[in-house]
């Protein structure tokens, strides 16, 4: 006899909602309204000093920086790799696939480390940058660097399987009607791709952009200068300015929440697109 999970009683079935949703309440729903609250404590006119602060705006400017050149960076690998991986056999496949997940297993803060030690000016690269005026740690590069490790695995993830699922059989088909790689990939390839590589791409984006670990590690935290959004945010509530850290922290959130809706948007045009063919 089969199992129907759907045909659990009326309590069961609100004991269980009940407890799904206080869960994402308290663990989600809370810490947000607790951001804006906190925010908006002093009024409309402290929340605008936090934000108009030049540090601030720095760190905004910084972190958008370093998020419009570490995701379209992500992109291409993702794009290349997974390509590889789903529609090639090739000599260290399943190396490269191990090495795509390294990110998610190895501590952000020991990645920042790892950067330290290669480019820092105690080691064998890190003195020949000196000789040449290069500065990567404590410096914008290290912060692309590190931030490009912490998210590349997201877009790769994303359309690995999606394009292992989808198979060769279009390619190939493509390729004997006469098309070129390049005409294959942009027309057939990319068109199959394209809603899970947005999604890809949004999770890259807002994993960029709300980084601390690594970039915390390899900034120095130079106010005005290396400081990133969360950076920033931490410095405030370590002078206890609540009200501007909280302000400040409202436009990552803000940023969460777009994102999430924007991730809704690309799974819900994902799916429409899936019950059309």
């Amino acid at each position: 006899m089969s199992y129907n999970p759907t045909s659990e009683s009326v309590p069961v079935k609100i004991i269980l909602m009940t407890l799904g949703i206080s869960f994402v309440a308290i663990v989600v729903g809370m810490p947000v309204a607790a951001v804006f609250a906190e925010a908006f404590r002093k009024g409309i006119g402290a929340y605008i000093v936090g934000i108009n602060d030049a540090y601030a705006l720095q760190a905004i400017k910084l972190t958008l920086l370093v998020a419009v050149i570490a995701v379209p960076c992500n992109l291409v690998f993702g794009v290349a790799a997974s390509w590889a991986i789903a529609k090639f056999e090739f000599f260290g496949k399943r190396l490269l696939t191990t090495f795509i997940d390294l990110p998610f297993s190895v501590s952000p803060v020991i990645s920042g480390l790892i950067y330290v030690l290669l480019f820092g000016a105690h080691s064998v690269v890190g003195e020949w940058l000196i000789e040449n005026d290069v500065q990567v740690i404590f410096a914008v590069p290290g912060l692309v660097i590190a931030t490009i490790f912490v998210t590349f695995p997201f877009v790769a993830r994303e359309l690995i399987p999606l394009m292992e699922e989808q198979g060769t059989e279009q390619e190939e088909a493509a390729l004997l009607l006469g098309a070129s790689g390049w005409q294959t990939f942009w027309k057939v390839t990319i068109p199959n791709i394209k809603w899970g590589l947005l999604y890809g791409v949004l999770l890259c984006n807002a994993r960029a952009m709300g980084e601390f670990g690594a970039v915390s590690v390899v900034s120095g935290h130079i106010k005005g200068e290396t400081n990133t959004i969360p950076l920033h945010v931490e410095i405030l509530y370590n002078e206890y300015n609540f009200v501007a850290a909280f302000a400040v922290a409202s436009i990552l959130t803000l940023l969460a929440l777009v994102t999430l809706l924007l991730k809704r948007a690309v799974e819900y045009r994902s799916n429409e697109s899936g019950k059309e063919r």
